[in-house]
């Protein structure tokens, strides 16, 4: 019975471990995430907005949201095709122009005592060798930055606050993340924890019944 009251302390120790994986993977954090338009499909942006230098006719996102990563982010919200934002705006020559959408996200993600906005888009002409924050700029003021330089408000929103963590159990995520369309929440990934977490169960559990066997045996 040793082996089988061994086996089965290993099992809690296990199932310990994994209820702290699965309370550290429902942690995020609430911040502007930036996102490029490429094919029609919204990718996370490889750069920062102050560093990215789009091309005219580009479009590109903010998406302001609880996450825990890029794989995990919302993406920004409805149709965003540069012909119809950028309709009003024609070409000058010496500028581009940058299409915007902006998502101040849902209300299950705004923080307390706030509201988001309404979502909306813009067409940015900015000079040639403008970045994505200039652009940004240019059509939604004030921005406001931390000292690390994370774009933290866009047009005052939200008035406080700048990438804090969050945890399910102080707001957690949007409820909208049912993955899938284009224009609404992004696809989520297999969660691991689960899978890896019922392997290891079930091989700590096979070698229980293993050793209590093998000690039968021995003893017959």
């Amino acid at each position: 019975m040793t082996a089988v009251r061994r086996a089965a302390s290993l099992l809690c120790a296990t199932l310990v471990v994994l209820a702290g994986a699965g309370q550290a993977h429902a942690t995020g954090y609430r911040y502007w995430s930036f996102w490029e338009r490429t094919g029609g499909h919204w990718t996370y942006a490889t750069q920062g907005p102050s560093t990215a230098r789009p091309d005219d006719g580009a479009v590109e996102g903010f998406r302001f949201a609880v996450s825990a990563d890029s794989a995990d982010a919302n993406r920004p919200r409805g149709a965003a095709d540069f012909g119809t934002i950028c309709a009003g705006t024609p070409a000058r020559s010496g500028t581009k122009r940058v299409a915007l959408v902006l998502d101040f996200g849902t209300p299950a993600d705004a923080p307390s005592g706030e509201t988001p906005p309404a979502r909306r888009t813009a067409c940015a002409r900015v000079s040639a060798d403008a970045t994505s924050a200039e652009a940004l700029a240019a059509v939604a003021p004030p921005l406001r930055y931390d000292t690390n330089a994370l774009l933290c408000a866009i047009a005052g929103y939200p008035k406080k606050g700048c990438g804090e963590q969050m945890s399910a159990s102080s707001g957690g995520k949007s409820p909208e993340k049912s993955g899938g369309s284009d224009d609404g929440g992004s696809d989520d990934g297999p969660s691991l924890g689960l899978p890896i977490g019922a392997g290891a169960v079930a091989a700590l559990a096979g070698a229980a019944a293993w050793q209590a066997r093998r000690r039968r045996d021995g003893s017959a």
